[in-house]
């Protein structure tokens, strides 16, 4: 047995246990059986089509219930939004990005450029109902604080933006991100645990399968580790970062079996290239998420 596959069924074993000794979880396992809810998003830039309207067309068209818009620039958008999205069975699911500066950075101005940002960007994700807004604390070519420090501040910040987010009905996101890209939030239990130490309604998480494919040991226990903490997906094939199903053997099956036991009920949203045709691929994507879901 390798190291993946033990991990896995020791999650499973683990979660069996507390449903039956908690009679919170055992509720929360009766409610993954009837409260799960698959509900397909697609980024803004993702979607075939020349303007908003044609986007949001050809995903309704094929089933999809979100459209995730880039952070910049959606301050002057929100009027946009509102219009296109009238009589429609869609609406924004998450805000990806979009502001200036970063959080943990070792220069002050820096740090306050991205908090006055972001809040700008909050505003506008409440006002669309969107989910929240998903930030990265930094990349690895940002200079950054030191680990144990930029947590420290990072958990400072994360209070008084979540306070802001909470005003406007809405959340910063944290996105754990592959070690190639970000070496300081790379987990989904521990964006949980600084979500967590925050101790605001305004701050949670989302997680990108692309990125567990190389971080985490199990897709389920990742997962379960988020809990209800766990707020927004992102999914791509899972090898080269294409439309899933473009890469061979993609399988998001433990995955869904987490989102099902958690009863998650939010989106997860194409965040990807497509090698394809995308008015071909992302139906495509759309069935074979449907699938794997129906047998998780």
């Amino acid at each position: 047995m390798d190291r993946r596959s033990f991990i896995t069924l020791s999650a499973i074993g683990g979660a069996g246990l507390l449903a039956g000794s908690c009679t919170t979880v055992a509720n929360k396992e009766s409610d993954k059986k009837t409260g799960a809810v698959l509900k397909l998003s697609s980024q803004e830039g993702v979607a075939p089509g020349d303007s908003l309207t044609e986007k949001l067309d050809f995903l309704e068209e094929h089933g999809y219930t979100g459209i995730e818009p880039h952070g910049g620039n959606l301050a002057q958008r929100v009027e946009e939004f509102e219009k296109a999205l009238q009589n429609r069975d869609i609406r924004v699911s998450a805000v990806v990005a979009g502001f200036q500066g970063f959080l943990i950075a070792k220069d002050p101005a820096v740090r306050q450029q991205a908090t006055d940002s972001i809040k700008i960007i909050l505003e506008a994700a409440g006002a669309l109902r969107s989910e929240g807004l998903i930030v990265v604390p930094a990349f690895n070519h940002q200079e950054s604080l030191p680990h144990v420090e930029a947590r420290e501040m990072l958990v400072d910040q994360l209070q008084e933006l979540g306070a802001f987010a909470a005003q406007h009905n809405t959340r910063i996101l944290l996105e754990p991100l592959n070690r190639r890209e970000a070496w300081f939030l790379r987990l989904l239990a521990d964006a949980a645990a600084i979500a967590k130490d925050t101790e605001s309604e305004g701050v949670g998480v989302m997680g990108d399968f692309w990125h567990m494919t190389w971080e985490e040991t199990s897709d389920l226990g990742a997962i379960i580790s988020a809990g209800d903490y766990l707020h927004h997906m992102h999914i791509a094939s899972r090898k080269n970062r294409k439309m899933p199903g473009e890469d061979e053997g993609d399988n998001y099956a433990e995955g869904f079996k987490g989102l099902k036991h958690i009863g998650y009920q939010k989106f997860i949203s194409l965040e990807c290239g497509s090698e394809g045709d995308r008015r071909e691929t992302i139906p495509a994507a759309a069935k074979l998420i449907r699938e794997q879901w129906k047998k998780a």
